[in-house]
């Protein structure tokens, strides 16, 4: 079973600017926790403390033993290697043997099988972002971390690539950054909105159904138009 994370009275500034105080926060394992808030408010932040990319002034994250895998808006895709090669890069940079199979199998998951040996180039945004979420799944890290990931493509391939992503990390510690209401409120297992310097994060309460939702359900169409309404209030008429 997938551990909890905790942030246990965790403290965390930029320069004289405090990020957060005393905070305290539980992300339940196994499940897909979205955070929102406005630009600049630190879902990215928060994201690099879990990653252990940034350490906390005070306090400390619980919950995340060894590497995590990272999904952000940019593919980051090497062009010189195929789309298999760029799969299995986790175990090219960890020395491992790689594993071919499994990587075609991952391919076929996100419908990509048949361009397995194609240079990223030849490649759509869309297509690009499922190779980069078969390299996520191939590396087989508990926590998966996604900061905006689907935030540049068409709406389309958007709501196509959230379906997919929810299912494919059905199981999995994940902490997904977005904008997106509808995005939130179709993949999320628990919301949390982000607000003031330093934070304060309130819990959002989620629409019924399993995850991903479906596009034309009743409670998912009318949670996404509470949250837009909730993260808007402060903005002004214009």
């Amino acid at each position: 079973m997938s551990q909890d994370i905790v942030f246990d009275h965790v403290g965390f500034s930029w320069d004289d600017k405090p990020l957060c105080q005393q905070l305290n926060l539980h992300l339940r394992g196994g499940k897909t926790t979205v955070m929102l808030g406005r630009s600049g408010i630190g879902k990215s932040t928060l994201l690099r403390l879990v990653a252990g990319l940034l350490t906390p002034q005070q306090g400390e994250v619980q919950g995340v033993s060894g590497q995590v895998a990272w999904m952000g808006q940019q593919d980051l895709l090497y062009p010189w290697l195929t789309v298999l090669e760029n799969v299995m890069l986790s175990a090219r940079l960890s020395g491992e043997k790689p594993d071919r199979q499994r990587a075609l199998a991952l391919l076929e998951q996100v419908k990509l099988g048949d361009v397995a040996h194609a240079p990223p180039n030849h490649l759509s945004g869309g297509m690009r972002q499922r190779v980069a979420l078969a390299r996520t799944l191939y590396a087989q890290r508990d926590v998966v971390l996604m900061d905006e990931p689907f935030a540049t493509l068409d709406v389309m391939t958007k709501l196509s690539l959230q379906t997919l992503t929810a299912s494919l990390l059905k199981g999995k510690t994940v902490l997904l950054v977005t904008h997106d209401p509808l995005e939130a409120c179709r993949m999320a297992d628990d919301i949390l909105l982000l607000d003031g310097q330093p934070l304060t994060i309130e819990n959002w309460p989620i629409p019924g159904g399993d995850v991903p939702r479906k596009l034309d359900d009743p409670g998912l169409l009318l949670a996404q138009g509470q949250l837009f309404s909730r993260l808007n209030q402060h903005e002004k008429p214009v």
